[in-house]
């Protein structure tokens, strides 16, 4: 990895860093009057009235997780730094970035009427973040070095899942429009697939 293609993996850490510790903006304390006589009673029942909001948070926060783990991965194949890596790599930055504002509506609407709309939405940011992984791998193999350590077939496997996953996104986002909590459920299924997910071949260190 050159000293260029570092620096683009430091500073897309810190925006990784930053999406995922805005999420936590979108759990807000509940404010009730103190004075009242079942002030406990009415606490629980509207810290319990947050589950939307919790449920948006720990999805979304073991996305950005595991979304950052991935381009750690990706970027052990990086050997060379060009306006296309720059510009792909800002891509998945830019649908990074824009995570928590459909985790927020997501949290406010996941329990209502409209769910299918929210769901919907929060699914179809996938389908962009997806997009970006793709676009992302294909300059990190554009500039690899002939010969550079990491097999073809593990770039291969690579490339496998990661257009796998934008096709299980797409799905996600058409059920999401009729079954909302299907669509978030095969967003969060997807979570195995991508944490175990190999950048190199076992016998290699």
């Amino acid at each position: 990895m050159d000293r260029e293609t570092a620096r683009v993996e430091a500073f897309s850490d810190g925006v990784f860093a930053i999406a995922i510790t805005l999420l936590i903006l979108e759990i807000r304390v509940p404010h009730l009057p103190h004075d009242q006589p079942d002030a406990r009673r009415q606490l629980i029942q509207a810290l319990l009235h947050l589950w939307p909001s919790a449920v948006a948070f720990v999805l979304s926060f073991g996305t950005i997780l595991i979304m950052w783990i991935n381009h750690h991965g990706l970027f052990k194949h990086a050997h060379h730094a060009d306006n296309r890596l720059f510009f792909a790599n800002g891509f998945l930055l830019l649908a990074v970035t824009f995570l928590p504002f459909p985790t927020a509506v997501l949290a406010e609407y996941l329990d209502q009427r409209a769910a299918n709309v929210a769901a919907t939405f929060y699914c179809a940011t996938y389908v962009l973040v997806s997009a970006a992984y793709n676009l992302l791998l294909w300059s990190v193999v554009a500039n690899r070095r002939h010969g550079a350590p990491g097999s073809e077939s593990t770039i291969a496997r690579v490339r496998k899942s990661y257009r796998l996953g934008l096709v299980a996104y797409i799905v996600a986002t058409l059920v999401s429009t009729v079954l909302p909590y299907v669509g978030v459920a095969i967003c969060f299924s997807l979570w195995p697939i991508w944490a175990v997910l190999r950048y190199y071949e076992r016998e290699m260190k």
